[in-house]
């Protein structure tokens, strides 16, 4: 009796824990959602399943916009761009960097091993060597052949998503955070999006909830986008209301805006496990695993 009452607490207070796991990722990324919720049910980290789950996407050669098979910049060469944040509020970043495979997790390893937020191109790969990660070619034919396609017509447009965002809450109720990108297809040589940028791709604060963005990187940058969804949700507003202010302070930098020009969105949940989702035009989507369960949905918009 006392074995059987003993079994019955454990199992209710695991799924009680289990009810507080959450991933949310923008875009439909099921397969690093699901590898990410893995990791919370072993009894990992929010900091470990987003590692983790960020990983599956940077090794998707089939994703044009993160990690191996991302579009090159102008030049051709593939750059990558990440950082990480952790429930403590300490972030590691690598921005511009070449060759290495899991940027995810060489921003980790600034995060904790250096004194530093951001690494950057030559240094952020010598640093990244010195940890151990190989260098690859993360130029696969497909990216090289719209390469190819895009110097013979440099006003054609590919459709690029160009960041995974994930949060996640474990069963601690402790929030992290993490992005990826192979930035703007084609983009200029050098060029740094919003994404590896804490306060603007990316915001953690474990005491209210956490906030990523996707799109324009240069939008959200001029707004600092991610902190402000936080910050709105610290003064009292729902991580859905949050999502949509903030499209709005970017929507009203114009007089007469053209929402088919730029796409901006944003993802956001708070400590009670609310979640939220907003973009400046239709078509953004994003992935919830919660409850055990994953499903893909579509986010409102500005523009209908």
């Amino acid at each position: 009796m006392v074995l059987l009452l003993f079994t019955m607490i454990s199992t209710l207070c695991l799924g009680q824990s289990s009810d507080k796991m959450i991933v949310l990722t923008t875009w439909p990324n099921v397969a690093a959602n699901e590898g990410a919720h893995t990791v919370l049910e072993n009894g990992g980290s929010a900091l470990d399943a987003v590692e983790a789950g960020v990983r599956i996407k940077e090794a998707d050669a089939d994703d044009t916009s993160v990690g191996l098979g991302g579009y090159p910049d102008e030049t051709g060469t593939v750059t990558l761009d990440a950082c990480i944040m952790d429930a403590k509020g300490n972030a590691g970043s690598v921005t511009f960097l070449e060759g290495i495979l899991h940027p995810i997790s060489v921003a980790r390893k600034v995060m904790e091993e250096t004194n530093h937020v951001i690494l950057s191109g030559k240094g952020a790969l010598k640093f990244a060597q010195e940890q151990g990660f190989e260098e690859t070619n993360l130029l696969t034919e497909r990216a090289k052949n719209g390469w190819e396609e895009w110097k013979k017509n440099k006003n054609a447009k590919k459709d690029n998503h160009d960041t995974i965002g994930m949060l996640a809450v474990d069963q601690d109720g402790n929030i992290s955070g993490g992005c990826s990108t192979s930035g703007l297809a084609f983009k200029m040589q050098g060029r740094v999006g919003d994404s590896p940028i804490i306060g603007a791709g990316l915001f953690v604060d474990n005491q209210i909830g956490g906030a990523a963005a996707t799109g324009v990187g240069e939008e959200v940058l001029r707004t600092l986008g991610s902190f402000l969804v936080v910050e709105l949700m610290r003064n009292g507003a729902s991580p859905q209301e949050a999502c949509e202010e903030a499209v709005r302070r970017i929507v009203s930098r114009y007089e007469n805006p053209k929402f088919t020009d730029f796409h901006v969105g944003f993802i956001a949940l708070d400590k009670e496990g609310r979640v939220g989702a907003y973009s400046v035009a239709p078509g953004l989507e994003y992935t919830l695993t919660k409850g055990g369960e994953t499903t893909v949905n579509k986010a409102f918009s500005h523009s209908k």
